[in-house]
């Protein structure tokens, strides 16, 4: 600021915190200032109508590199050819890394890797399975390429979505983990799935401090832990509080990190949710994820992967992955996104947020291990009750039309239809099966308001 600059501000007094508080009261002539201005989150968090630095004090130091931030372009592994062709073209359409799914283990691993610019674009897996071998093929391809590579396993992950743990040679999946922490020494294996429980319906504490005590289940468990842990994370639209929540994740990992010596750290891997978005007025679908991108950046994600318009309803294909691919790279190499490190430090409004989310999340991460731990929680069935009442009071907002997601339960096209451009069944399959516990289910709010339109367009 130039010394002009300076002398300019001097003509105004500073305003305190009560002097603008007064002076908003006075304008609402009357009204109640916390009825009518203080409105109160689903986690408890109640948001005020302004911040000042005379009620801000940083506790935490967050450091975030939003300069560093990646475009991550997801790719289903089934034709070994296709998918490396699909990857090519990727990265030279603007991704900057891959998250490839792989379902068969008999895929040539190395083979998919051997085209690819590895030295400068990280690699991550979604593995549908636990083999040893499998993740040592890829650790053997890390050393020789000197890639960067991310083997998202987490079998806690898979029980609590599936309901049985990974099937494996071992005794159980953490002696497999065990084992590859002795024998992998080139690539980050451990993952943690928090994107289940948001799109499952759990509030920001609830997916903070389950995620922890979904970490701190490894950290009991695993001799050693000398790689970055990643956390699959899933953003919403309540901007300033994903930016948060981000934060939040980050100042308690360190905190928790720190009482078992782990110096690796986390790394956020961040996708839009599901659970807002529709298959009717799909094109709004695009307006959600840009947002659900900017909260994501601004809160500090290693990298990005963007949920394509129509994932609900389309199987995977180059338009709905370049429109994704490209809201990401506007708001990198057109809106400057990714010019300044630590962006939301210094913003009363967040960083208030970021303290309040952290200390309720740690508060609950508490609990939960005072009452045996995530694990047992997760058997006995109350982190799936938990989240299902979360999940119950916000589809209630959205029924009584409190919650709106415009063109499903406001200003809906009636002339809109789906029924002929439907690929993929976007609702919640039904399929029993003996299981070892009750598996938590990722849901969207617009399921059943679209279940009853689509069944009118058959009539």
């Amino acid at each position: 600021m130039t010394n002009d600059n300076q002398n300019l501000f001097k003509e105004f007094a500073p305003v305190s915190s009560k002097q603008w508080k007064q002076q908003i009261q006075f304008e609402l002539k009357g009204a109640d200032y916390n009825d009518t201005l203080v409105w109160e989150s689903p986690e408890g968090i109640k948001v005020k109508p302004f911040y000042h630095k005379d009620e801000f004090s940083a506790s935490h130091s967050i450091t975030t590199k939003a300069t560093d931030f990646k475009i991550c372009q997801n790719i289903f592994v089934y034709d070994l050819e296709k998918s490396i062709a699909r990857a090519l073209d990727s990265i030279s359409r603007g991704a900057e890394s891959l998250r490839f799914t792989i379902e068969n283990e008999n895929t040539d691993v190395a083979q998919l890797l051997e085209k690819l610019p590895l030295q400068k674009v990280p690699i991550y897996f979604n593995l549908h399975f636990l083999s040893i071998d499998f993740i040592k093929k890829i650790d053997e391809v890390a050393k020789n390429k000197q890639a960067t590579i991310f083997c998202n396993i987490d079998p806690i992950g898979q029980l609590a979505s599936d309901g049985n743990w990974f099937k494996s040679a071992e005794k159980d999946n953490f002696e497999t983990l065990n084992l590859l922490s002795k024998q992998v020494t080139n690539i980050s294996f451990l993952s943690i799935n928090a994107g289940l429980y948001q799109n499952a319906g759990a509030n920001m504490v609830q997916q903070i401090a389950y995620a922890l005590a979904h970490a701190n289940e490894y950290f009991n468990r695993l001799e050693k832990i000398e790689k970055p842990v990643v956390f699959e994370i899933s953003v919403g639209t309540n901007y300033f509080f994903e930016i948060a929540k981000l934060r939040a994740f980050r100042v308690l990992f360190d905190l928790i990190a720190k009482e078992y010596n782990i110096t690796s750290g986390c790394h956020l891997l961040v996708s839009p949710t599901k659970r807002n978005k529709t298959i009717y007025d799909y094109n709004v679908n695009m307006l959600r994820t840009t947002t659900e991108c900017m909260s994501a950046i601004l809160g500090g994600a290693d990298a990005i992967a963007n949920l394509p318009y129509d994932a609900l309803y389309h199987k995977d294909n180059e338009f709905g992955d370049r429109i994704a691919r490209n809201q990401l790279l506007v708001l990198k190499q057109e809106s400057y996104f990714d010019k300044v490190d630590n962006p939301a430090d210094g913003s009363y409004y967040i960083e208030n947020i970021t303290e309040q989310l952290a200390e309720k999340a740690l508060v609950l991460f508490k609990d939960i291990e005072a009452n045996d731990g995530f694990l047992k929680q997760l058997g006995t069935g109350i982190i799936k009750r938990k989240i299902q009442e979360s999940a119950d009071k916000e589809q209630e907002l959205f029924d009584s039309g409190k919650e709106i997601l415009l063109g499903t339960n406001k200003y809906p096209n009636k002339n809109d239809r789906m029924q002929h451009d439907m690929e993929l069944f976007p609702f919640v399959k039904t399929k029993p099966r003996k299981t070892l516990i009750q598996p938590i289910i990722e849901k969207r709010l617009a399921e059943k308001n679209e279940q009853e339109r689509l069944e009118t367009e058959k009539n």
